[in-house]
């Protein structure tokens, strides 16, 4: 994965969020499945991928979904070692 630029994104309460643009490869079959995806559901290919994300996260690390930044979590990190 290639890391591109880091933009900001408006979230629906009117804040700003922070963004990473990355470039990622997919098998040409996921990619398709994934186009077929968004254009069912009128979304773009990436809101799609980042819904996905954010529910792997959801599922795998239940904590990222309570808020807690990753500034913070480097803070902690560093305070354990």
């Amino acid at each position: 994965m290639h890391v591109m630029s880091i933009q900001r994104r408006r979230q629906d309460a009117g804040a700003y969020e922070r963004s990473v643009r990355a470039s990622i490869s997919f098998p040409e079959e996921q990619y398709s499945v994934l186009e077929k995806i968004a254009a069912e559901h009128r979304v773009s290919l990436a809101w799609v991928v980042r819904d996905a994300v954010d529910g792997y996260l959801k599922a795998r690390w239940p904590l990222l979904a309570q808020g807690e930044s990753s500034e913070e979590k480097k803070s902690d990190a560093g305070q354990r070692e």
